[in-house]
Parts: structure tokens; C-alpha cells; sequence
């Protein structure tokens, strides 16, 4: 096995790019990349490539991020005396993180395997890479590997071999679509009637909001809000790592074009929020979403949002949407079912690693209630 590691999507081959993506996921297409990795340039980016015989084997994708070790606890069961452990361990308020992952999504787009390639080898690989990059990383205080589904585990194994624990994070939440919806009154139709009357009451109490379907030149006319309704949500969020610029969103939408979607609602020609989603071939990805939080008893706006998201989805023609993370409770209620997914922590210094891995295996991620609104 031979691994290089790069700075830059476009020192990528594109044929590298082509032979690790065979599912075509956008996820990993050099465009996305690019537009994640020049818009957000307080991520230090790092892509590992392996190869086996000058054949493409993986690529994993690394980010480097400075966050707060509160963020990372706030979505999960621990004691006050694990906290005040972690706190002693980490030793200040903000610490330096090298994720294997994408920071600003949430599910397996961190690692892509060509076909027919031996994975749990190649997770032995990169986690050889991952300690090479720690190594030239100053100050590194923990090594993060997201995101991933229960089926992975049988290959992520190999990373409990290089001191990472696995520990469960809050799920994914996703929607799969009918093959007999094909309108949001059929979607409808299927709900018992208490969560019928919640769609049906969410849409009259929005009903005040004018939803406009943004342009290119509509992200970069209202930047500067749709950045500011942005940070709202990530000041109620359960968990964010990053914080996304959201030139991002105009570099998206010039290439993905109609697949890319940003909706704004708004009040009187004020926007008061808006949603965002990407279409990756059968499936709808809500991204990130924003909103006046002092407005939304009023109008309902988160709630119209995920109305929406199914309507776009239907409209899309998909077979899912993944609502992602958080909220989960309230995504329960319009039939998002949880995703389960882990990731594997470790603290850069071995000795301190051995003495908190007893209490990363003890944490638990936060219950919610699952309701069951179909029929």
C-alpha cells in the first residue's frame, strides 16, 4: 500500500477521484470538495489517498478545526464528574481537533473505497495516516473519526488497534418515501389523524410566509442574512463543529444547479429563514437550515420546513430524505425513523488516552421518543 497526502482537491487526478467514488456519491465529486475546502479556510484540509500497485484503493478526507470542548459534550449522557475529567484532560475551554470526516455533514462521507478493495486494511492505513498528520499538527489535543453506519463496523474495527474508542452519536433521521406519494396530500393520507392535523396546523400557521425559491444571485444578495438566520440554529443546535460560510452555498448552486436547493421564507419582504437540501442521486440531504426562533411559534417555521422537505423530496422524485441530526423527536413526528451511527475518538497523548478511554466507552448519546405517525 502506498499513501500520499495532499492539500488540495486539485492535486487530485481525476481518474484517482473517478476509481474511489464508483457509486458517483456527490459527496465525494471534486466540485463539492472544492467548494467546502476554499469557502471555509479557517479548515485545515488534508486529502489521504491510498493506493495498492498505482490502483486507487480510498480517499479520506481530513479537516483540522479548533472548537469547544462543551460542543462536543452537549449532545451526550455524562456525568458532571466525567465532564470536570475531560476538562482537566483537554485543559482549556477551546482544543484542536483532527477530524476523518466531514465537519458540516453528518453521515459516511468521511472515507470512499474503490471496489472489491480490502477495507479493513485500508482503515489500518489511514489510521497509520492519521497519526503521520498528528504528528506535524501543533498544538493537537484528539484525533475524531465520523461518521459511521452499524454495517461498517466489521472494517472500523481495525481502528481500536491504534487506541480510538468507538462511541455511538446521536442518528441520522430519515424519511423513506412511498412509491405512492407523488403529492403531499397523498403523503397525507397516510398519517393517522393526530399528526395529519399537525402537517395540516404548521402550513395554516405559516401560511402568512412567502417561500421564494433562491438563485445563485439570491444566495449572494442575502448572504449576510441567510449567514446570521444560520448562526441562530447552530446557537440551539445540540452539536456543531464547524461553522459553514456560506459562500460554500454560492459555489454549490453554480455547479449543482436545480440539485442544489435553497428556499427562503419570508415576512412582510423580510426573510425569517430558510431551508437547504442537495439531491445525491436517489436520496434528498437536508443541510443546514435558519430561522427567527422569536417567530417560529408564531408561524411555524421550522415546522413548514420539514413540511417542505418532503415536498421536495416527492417533488425530486427520491426514495429518502435524511433530515440529519438533532431534533430528532419532532422529525419522528412526520415519520423520520433513526439512522444509528458511530464514531471513533481518541486524545493525541497515549498515556492520557489509556486513563479516559474507560469513560468514552461509558458515554451515551441523549433518548428522544420515537413516535409512529403512519397508519
Amino acid at each position: 500500500m502506498k499513501t500520499s497526502f495532499f492539500t488540495s482537491i486539485d492535486q487530485l487526478d481525476d481518474s484517482f477521484l473517478e476509481k474511489i467514488n464508483p457509486n458517483a456519491s456527490v459527496y465525494f465529486s471534486r466540485h463539492l470538495l472544492y467548494g467546502f475546502e476554499t469557502s471555509n479556510t479557517a479548515v485545515d484540509v488534508r486529502y489521504v489517498c491510498i493506493s495498492k500497485n498505482n490502483n486507487p484503493q480510498a480517499l479520506a478526507l481530513v479537516q483540522i478545526v479548533d472548537l469547544s470542548v462543551d460542543v462536543i459534550l452537549k449532545n451526550i449522557k455524562v456525568s458532571e464528574r466525567f465532564r470536570q475529567i475531560l476538562n482537566l484532560f483537554f485543559c482549556k475551554d477551546h482544543i484542536k481537533i483532527m477530524f476523518c470526516g466531514n465537519v458540516f455533514l453528518s453521515g459516511e462521507h468521511g472515507i470512499s473505497f474503490a471496489p472489491s478493495c480490502d477495507r479493513k486494511l485500508i482503515a489500518a492505513e489511514i489510521g497509520t495516516a492519521l497519526d503521520e498528520i498528528a504528528k506535524s499538527v501543533r498544538p493537537l489535543h484528539a484525533i475524531f473519526i465520523k461518521d459511521f453506519q452499524t454495517s461498517a463496523l466489521e472494517y472500523t474495527s481495525s481502528f481500536e488497534h491504534f487506541g480510538f474508542t468507538n462511541i455511538k452519536v446521536e442518528p441520522n433521521m430519515i424519511i423513506t418515501l412511498k412509491q405512492d406519494w407523488t403529492t403531499f396530500d397523498e403523503y397525507k393520507a397516510a398519517l393517522k389523524s393526530k399528526y395529519r392535523v399537525k402537517a395540516n396546523k404548521a402550513d395554516a400557521k405559516s401560511e402568512r410566509l412567502e417561500l421564494r425559491a433562491f438563485s445563485q444571485n439570491d444566495i449572494e444578495i442575502y448572504k449576510d442574512e441567510l449567514q446570521n438566520l444560520y448562526q441562530n440554529t447552530i446557537d440551539n443546535a445540540n452539536f456543531n463543529a464547524q461553522v459553514l460560510d456560506l459562500n460554500t452555498y454560492i459555489k454549490l448552486k453554480n455547479t449543482y444547479k436545480d440539485d442544489f436547493i435553497v428556499q427562503g421564507y419570508f415576512l412582510n419582504d423580510k426573510i425569517v429563514g430558510f431551508l437547504s437540501a442537495l439531491v445525491n442521486k436517489k436520496d434528498l440531504d437536508a443541510h443546514f437550515i435558519g430561522l427567527e426562533y422569536d417567530l417560529n411559534k408564531t408561524y411555524a417555521i421550522y415546522p413548514r420546513i420539514l413540511n417542505d422537505y418532503i415536498r421536495l423530496g416527492l417533488e425530486k422524485n427520491v426514495e429518502s430524505i435524511n433530515l440529519g441530526r438533532t431534533a430528532s423527536e419532532i422529525k419522528t413526528t412526520i415519520g423520520a425513523e433513526p439512522l444509528e451511527l458511530s464514531c471513533y475518538i481518541k486524545h493525541k497523548n497515549k498515556f492520557i488516552n489509556r486513563l479516559i478511554q474507560p469513560f468514552f466507552r461509558r458515554i451515551q448519546i441523549k433518548s428522544f421518543k420515537q413516535h409512529s405517525p403512519f397508519k
